[in-house]
């Protein structure tokens, strides 16, 4: 009689894995849920009167901060969203949050590049050379005690008001995580995997990119997370003083100036910036689980 064949092995936590990803939709949705929940909830309880289906409401308390002007409705935000920019505008405020999105997310992108590459060559160069590290490495852990906001009208007067700037203010704000993960992820390798490619006389180049890159993916995606927010945030400083028309850096600063007359426009562009940040850090996690696929989760953290 013959032995029926034994079913495929399958990879210890692989079933899991679409369970956590499940799960942590479902709790970030939960957040985002709970925090507007609570958003309606104090303006229920000490915010201004207002009308609903013909009823009006007044709060049985008063907080100064959850005036109409100070922290508008939820529904209202959305609702400006759809309405034109300005008065006889064809264009509604959110295509124009849209565009000015994509012109940021450019900016960012640029910048996440370029700090990445700048990063992993930082950390090779510290990997392989222990007086390079001795002596550079407190020199870049010192550049992060700088704030951006102080360092970017700096950047703009010697490069000038252009893109450029930006593009400089978001490779500083990214090139430092991938620095410190990549340091540490070149030297995570198993000792003896260095010792089989020693006693192969492989060269450092042949050790570098058959050994050191592929064990130190997991910590290039883990800092890749975080530079894509920073990336973000490094253009949207950088469009002030830099002087850019475009992007929602302007769109903020010129909300803000009439924000005592549509407060919606300046949370409706703070919302579409933290959902670029967000589209943003989906995406290299995507990525992540793509390229990771089959790798022990969290293998980089």
């Amino acid at each position: 009689m013959r032995r029926s064949p034994d079913p495929p092995r399958v990879p210890e936590g692989s079933q899991a894995a679409p369970h956590r990803r499940g799960s942590r939709v479902v709790f970030f949705g939960s957040f985002v849920v709970g925090i507007l929940v609570s958003w309606e909830l104090v303006k229920l309880i000490g915010g201004d009167p207002w009308r609903y289906f013909g009823m009006t409401w007044r709060p049985p308390l008063k907080f100064w901060f959850a005036s109409d002007v100070n922290l508008p409705h939820v529904w209202a935000i959305v609702a400006r969203i759809f309405q034109p920019l300005t008065s006889g505008s064809g264009e509604s405020l959110g295509s124009y949050l849209f565009w000015q999105s994509l012109y940021t997310w450019r900016e960012a992108l640029i910048g996440f590049v370029v700090g990445g590459i700048l990063g992993i060559a930082i950390a090779t160069a510290f990997v392989h050379f222990s007086l390079v590290e001795r002596a550079f490495l407190p020199y870049v852990v010192a550049s992060q005690t700088i704030p951006i906001v102080a360092l970017a009208p700096m950047i703009v007067f010697f490069v000038g008001h252009n893109i450029t700037a930006v593009v400089i203010i978001a490779t500083y704000l990214s090139f430092f995580p991938v620095t410190i993960a990549m340091l540490r992820g070149l030297r995570s390798p198993d000792p003896r995997a260095l010792e089989l490619m020693r006693s192969y006389a492989a060269t450092r180049r042949a050790v570098l990119f058959k050994v050191r890159f592929p064990a130190s993916v997991p910590y290039l995606f883990t800092a890749m997370k975080i530079t894509a927010t920073a990336s973000v945030v490094g253009a949207i400083v950088g469009e002030g003083p830099g002087g850019i028309q475009a992007g929602l850096g302007r769109a903020i600063l010129f909300f803000s100036q009439s924000y005592s007359i549509a407060p919606e426009k300046l949370w409706a562009a703070i919302l579409f910036t933290a959902v670029l940040g967000i589209a943003f850090y989906a995406i290299i996690r995507a990525l992540e689980a793509r390229i990771l696929r089959g790798r022990p989760e969290g293998a980089g953290a």
